[in-house]
């Protein structure tokens, strides 16, 4: 159960820091969308959530969708860390298992849906979905798996980008057609499985 979004922001005289503003935006943004889903999630709301003007909100982000994906990374950010313990299974199942966790047992999994559902009609949404979701993930996988052949651990022949595709795209495979289950056992099974044709 989310807790009830707070009432809107009412804001004093004075000009706030651009960086200040643009923080509170991407607050209210995420709590939002994790909360209500994009049917309830418009400029208008968020303007008033985080006390900015829906002039602010429109100059920095072209469309309520471009806002939106920035709010959801905004808001599992943390949750997706990508470990490096030097360990390429611990880690890519650490980080696959917060993945499925987060999409299946949050309502995250609902907002990303959407977000990738939307994102088929919206150039806006699909660009600043490779700007500032998928594209920087995709490069922290692709580095560490970078690292990880160098130590050895795995071929130096394998596509990294490949390996992404076949590890999340998975996932986003279960989550959008929803045959089979999303749980901690698949996430472990996931990685095992791929990892066995990827060793030296």
């Amino acid at each position: 159960m989310t807790e009830q979004m707070s009432p809107p922001v009412r804001r004093g005289r004075g000009r706030r820091p651009a960086a200040e503003v643009r923080a509170e935006v991407l607050d209210a943004a995420g709590r939002l969308l994790i909360d209500e889903g994009m049917g309830a999630f418009t400029m208008e709301r968020v303007a008033a959530l985080s006390g900015a003007s829906k002039m602010t909100l429109y100059k920095w982000w072209p469309s309520k969708g471009a806002l939106a994906l920035e709010g959801y990374f905004h808001a599992v950010e943390q949750t997706l860390h990508f470990p490096d313990t030097g360990d390429i299974e611990a880690d890519l199942t650490s980080q696959v298992r917060s993945f499925v966790r987060l999409i299946s047992e949050t309502s995250a999994g609902r907002v990303v849906a959407e977000l990738i559902g939307l994102s088929q009609t919206d150039a806006d949404l699909a660009a600043a979905f490779r700007e500032h979701y998928s594209g920087p993930r995709r490069a922290l996988a692709v580095a560490a798996m970078q690292r990880a052949q160098s130590r050895g651990q795995l071929r130096a022949d394998i596509d990294p980008e490949v390996v992404v595709d076949q590890l999340w795209g998975a996932c986003y495979h279960r989550l959008l057609i929803p045959d089979q289950p999303l749980s901690a056992s698949f996430a472990d099974a996931l990685v095992s499985n791929v990892l066995r044709g990827l060793r030296p």
